[in-house]
């Protein structure tokens, strides 16, 4: 049977922890997290994968989501196209309607979708700094509520989840040598690209009142959505590259000390 403690390891026979939950030494606090028996709870490994799961399915649904509002830009552009050439029929006008419908929909399921995707993401980045505060107690520059916090304290948050990332990374990592942070960057890249460019984009499309104006707008959208959705899918892949990193890595045990 599975540790009664991390919910990770088998357990020993006749016990209910596993090898490494029953050696202290296995899983010591991280910097700042108090001694065993000052009132602050040691860290233990848990299981990243079922929260990897689930994120890396959201970001799925936003993807997609993403995917459907490029589309609907798309009938906005054609469409505005046409009634900025000054066709007004009733075939254009009902193509305008259908654009307007879609494009509304397509907008409130991005900022549900959004919203659902920032709080499982942070709740899984949460669960893979505890663990990585296991595998490398010293090994994060920033304390662990910056793991919300960063998200939200204005400039900081520029940067802080980023490198809040890369340590995990590089405390997860199987082996010696860290693996690359090229994913991580891409990553981060794209998200500060997708929150600058659509926030300025959407600023744009609400000033824009003609068809000529709402066309011209529409593309820059288009584009904008676009890049959502790379960031979506980039999202994904680091989420279960590094969700992999820490189980591989869970599996393996602790690693015994050098010899001195």
């Amino acid at each position: 049977m599975l540790c009664s403690r991390c919910h990770h390891f088998e357990a020993e026979p006749d016990g209910v922890l596993c090898t490494v939950c029953a050696t202290p030494a296995g899983f010591a606090a991280p910097p700042g997290a108090g001694t065993p028996g000052a009132g602050t709870p040691k860290v233990w490994l848990r299981s990243p994968v079922g929260l990897g799961w689930a994120t890396v399915a959201l970001l799925g649904v936003a993807a997609a989501v993403d995917l459907f509002a490029v589309v609907a830009d798309y009938l906005r552009y054609d469409v505005t196209g046409d009634l900025a050439a000054g066709d007004s029929g009733a075939a254009v006008l009902d193509r305008a309607d259908t654009s307007d419908v879609l494009t509304g929909l397509a907008a409130g399921a991005q900022l549900v979708v959004l919203l659902a995707c920032a709080v499982v993401f942070v709740i899984w980045l949460w669960r893979v700094r505890v663990n990585a505060e296991v595998f490398a107690p010293d090994g994060h520059r920033q304390a662990r509520g910056w793991v919300i916090a960063g998200w939200i304290v204005p400039f900081v948050s520029l940067w802080y989840p980023r490198r809040i990332v890369l340590d995990v990374w590089d405390a997860s990592s199987v082996g010696d040598r860290p693996r690359g942070h090229a994913l991580v960057n891409v990553w981060w890249t794209l998200w500060l690209l997708t929150n600058v460019v659509g926030r300025f984009l959407a600023n744009l499309a609400g000033e824009a009142e003609t068809s000529a104006e709402i066309h011209d707008t529409t593309r820059q959208l288009l584009f904008a959505d676009a890049l959502d959705l790379a960031a979506a899918l980039v999202a994904a892949a680091m989420v279960l590259r590094l969700t992999r990193m820490q189980d591989e890595k869970a599996r393996r045990g602790p690693t015994a000390p050098a010899a001195v």
